[in-house]
């Protein structure tokens, strides 16, 4: 685990995954997701189904945190802000991605600053590829808050 003061603007880090098909129904049971994009066949590539992109970001946030270099610090999710230099805008979607597709996640420390004593924010932009070496998702700012002095696990 790395803290506050060790972070620094431009360090990466990365992670692969996937979503499976059970994964998909479970977060669109919970967010009460209702479109017939994620249920009909006529929308998937070989019995593999599309998946949301809300699901998509969310199983990328899961794996940032899990991250070696970030799991044990106190993260808190402040908000994604638009970036000026990409128009504001936050997160685009390039192409398609499918269950059980491996995805290959780019994270980098965009932005850092100092809060007040007790935290600082750290600016993350996502990168999501697929198996092809396709830019699936770009998300800009997903800010964080961080505690300065780490909590100890035991």
């Amino acid at each position: 685990m790395k803290k506050f003061i060790q972070l620094n603007v431009g360090d990466e880090f990365y992670s692969e995954c996937k979503i499976s098909s059970s994964e998909l129904d479970g977060y669109l049971s919970f967010s009460g997701i209702k479109n017939v994009i994620y249920e009909n066949k006529e929308f998937s590539n070989n019995e593999k189904r599309m998946v949301s992109g809300r699901a998509i970001l969310s199983k990328m946030e899961g794996e940032f945190t899990k991250l070696e270099g970030m799991y044990g610090n106190l993260l808190i999710f402040y908000g994604i802000d638009g970036d000026p230099s990409w128009n504001n805008r936050q997160t685009r979607f390039l192409k398609p991605l499918f269950t059980d597709e491996k995805l290959k996640i780019k994270f980098k420390i965009s932005e850092k600053k100092e809060l007040n004593e007790e935290f600082g924010l750290i600016g993350i932009d996502f990168e999501g590829v697929n198996e092809e070496g396709k830019t699936v998702v770009i998300s800009k700012k997903n800010l964080y808050q961080i505690k300065k002095d780490a909590p100890v696990h035991q």
